[in-house]
């Protein structure tokens, strides 16, 4: 299976690259009889991203919100005759204002959900189930869609006697009018799918209550049909793009749906990527030029409403039936990042579609701003380059505590589990204020954003000994070399490695020799066959053997090959999850209410001679007291830059 790092940041940096311009005739000769230009346009992944904030970090953000998708559907709609809108899924679950209406407020007989509120004014035509639509169970799922005023298809979820959990396919008569102003009755048809691996993510949901069938085989059990009944199919398939052969129940499976005869147009998502873009360079059958799959024009919209997908069909009457001469495929974004970074909004929100949550909108700030738990121990990022460290132990806490339910729900093997997890704010390029610091006491939704900064997935990979090794090994390239014979200072870090590589692998025990050269250079590369600066490396107190087997719960940017580490280059997963590492956090905090940061101490720098003199820089705002066990530091002057200069002792 092909694996897609989940990367937000690569998604940014892809938008400008996100559209493609297919073969399209806006003077087509009206030859074999009327044409009616048709442009159907599709939301996707919107996880209940309705204005453009975001809840974590607490302030507005350009690049998310329907309230700006609907401003781009909007005007969409203004520039053509005839349009449809639909939604590809995973609509109830993903931010703060989901989890608020599902753990927090709930929802009655008769509620309409904040979400569908917002999409009720936009004249939606129908959507899909996405997974994430599970997360809450049925019966939330069932009120939750109960406020629609747009139906939801899906062909390949099943009830337990066998009945449709909803309808898998819906054909719908539409007034259109051709180029010459004449009208004429459309019969559009439409399919749904999502991945069928729901019935393991959301296990105790769904077991003994639906099932799944493969994407394929149930889009060619209803197809046939639903072609006989329309003039045009298009396919809601909430699953993503991967390549290679078919085996069948695969996640992303929209490249083999593609094949299967009778669809016109295909919207993809699931991914939380851009089609066309250069993300899916290299995928035989996937043309980045023309935007289709296997010759089915195609568009995957980015998520969290930062893009509105168009796919423009001219259609021609052959007699009695509608043939597509020509089509257009657009991924149209809500904003543009300038040559100096920053975000540009390209769409004012749409004052309506913020009116209908306003309400739900003030309920989760104060939500996320509420506490929902209390850490016993400050958690902070000062020292997680030369300590184990709380900002990095309460990640691993929850990975492995989410990591042992799905591994056991999945079927995974019966072996040791692990975490990997990196300090992502630890200064460097960011400056001496950007460190995580969450002091002691109450814990809010919106502190977890300072822990765990990006919207990744959880994955988990399965590694041997060997390849536990050297991905240490890769991690250790953060550190200089130092000479135990000098008493000159000596800087510990090397500042143009990147503190989101340095991770920390909780389950095992092991030490860090900075005397050592590093075994990989910047980029990954064996640089040194004979260095090794990870030793005393035990699992259970036992040394670990090359070829014993680990699971280590990790993000979808590191299995997938982000970082170039051993053991994870996109071929070692057993496992994906369909959550992100950050609501994971949450969940574990909502759920033991008090937890307890303070790192094990399962790695360390080995000891050096009392008369090496290790200096680091760090932010000047570090506070002594929460220097974790294991070191000593003392502040030793100026850095530069702004940092503060810190002198570091092995006790």
């Amino acid at each position: 299976m092909s694996v897609i790092a989940l990367n937000r940041r690569a998604l940014l940096r892809a938008t400008a690259a996100a559209t493609a311009l297919m073969v399209f005739s806006p003077g087509l000769v009206l030859a074999a009889g009327p044409t009616v230009r048709l442009r159907l346009m599709a939301t996707t992944d919107l996880h209940v991203n309705i204005y453009p904030y975001d809840y974590y970090r607490d302030k507005p953000d350009d690049t998310v919100g329907l309230s700006k998708t609907a401003g781009l559907a909007a005007a969409a709609r203004g520039e053509v005759k005839n349009a449809l809108l639909f939604d590809n899924g995973d609509l109830i679950q993903g931010s703060p204002l989901g989890d608020y209406i599902a753990y927090e407020k709930g929802l009655k007989d008769g509620d309409v959900h904040p979400i569908i509120a917002a999409m009720n004014g936009m004249n939606y035509l129908c959507g899909v189930l996405g997974n994430h639509e599970f997360n809450y169970g049925l019966d939330f799922l069932g009120k939750a869609r109960a406020g629609a005023n747009f139906p939801a298809v899906c062909a390949n979820v099943v009830k337990a006697d066998g009945e449709p959990l909803v309808p898998p396919t819906r054909v719908f008569e539409q007034q259109v009018v051709d180029e010459s102003g004449a009208e004429h009755t459309l019969r559009v048809g439409v399919i749904g799918f999502l991945p069928p691996q729901i019935v393991q993510w959301d296990k105790d949901n769904l077991v003994g209550k639906v099932t799944t069938v493969d994407i394929v085989e149930a889009a060619e059990k209803h197809l046939p049909e639903l072609r006989a009944k329309a003039d045009v199919v298009v396919a809601l398939c909430h699953s993503g793009i991967a390549g290679g052969e078919r085996v069948g129940g695969e996640e992303n499976a929209a490249l083999y749906l593609a094949k299967v005869p009778g669809i016109d147009a295909i919207f993809t998502g699931h991914q939380h990527l851009v089609f066309p873009s250069k993300d899916f360079a290299g995928i035989d059958g996937a043309d980045l030029d023309k935007g289709t799959l296997h010759g089915v024009p195609t568009v995957m919209p980015g998520f969290w409403g930062s893009h509105l997908g168009l796919i423009d069909l001219d259609l021609v009457k052959d007699g009695e039936a509608w043939k597509v001469a020509a089509f257009k495929v657009e991924a149209r974004p809500i904003y543009e990042r300038a040559p100096d970074k920053k975000i540009v909004s390209k769409v004012d929100a749409v004052p309506s579609v913020l009116a209908a949550v306003e309400t739900a909108h003030k309920a989760t700030l104060d939500y996320v701003r509420r506490p929902v738990g209390e850490t016993t121990a400050p958690i902070s990022s000062f020292w997680a380059l030369v300590a184990d460290d709380p900002s990095v132990q309460i990640v691993s806490q929850a990975q492995l505590w989410y990591g042992a339910e799905q591994a056991k729900a999945a079927g995974l093997p019966d072996l040791p589990l692990l975490s990997a997890a990196a300090p992502f704010k630890s200064g460097g390029r960011g400056g001496p204020d950007y460190y995580t610091f969450v002091p002691k006491g109450p814990i809010a939704i919106k502190n977890v954003a300072d822990i765990y900064l990006y919207p990744n997935t959880i994955r988990i990979v399965k590694i041997t000994g060997a390849e536990l090794k050297d991905w240490l090994e890769r991690s250790a390239g953060i550190f200089n070399t130092i000479d135990p014979a000098k008493t000159d200072e000596q800087a510990l870090i090397d500042p143009t490695f990147p503190a989101y590589n340095f991770d920390v692998i909780d389950g095992v025990t092991y030490r860090i020799d900075v005397t050592q050269p590093a075994r990989f250079d910047k980029d990954g590369k064996l640089a040194r066959a004979d260095a090794n600066r990870i030793t005393d490396l035990a699992w259970q107190g036992k040394a670990v053997d090359p070829k014993q087997e680990f699971l280590v719960v990790t993000n979808n940017y590191r299995a997938g090959g982000g970082g170039h580490f051993a053991g994870a280059d996109g071929t070692t997963v057993v496992f994906q999850g369909p959550d992100t590492n950050r609501d994971v956090i949450v969940r574990y905090i909502i759920k033991n209410k008090t937890i307890n940061p303070t790192a094990d101490g399962n790695w360390s720098i080995a000891k050096l001679p009392a008369t090496v003199n290790l200096t680091f820089p760090d932010s000047p705002a570090a506070t002594l007291e929460t220097v974790p066990a294991g070191v000593s530091v003392e502040k030793a002057g100026d850095a530069g830059e702004g940092f503060a200069k810190y002198r570091l002792k092995i006790v």
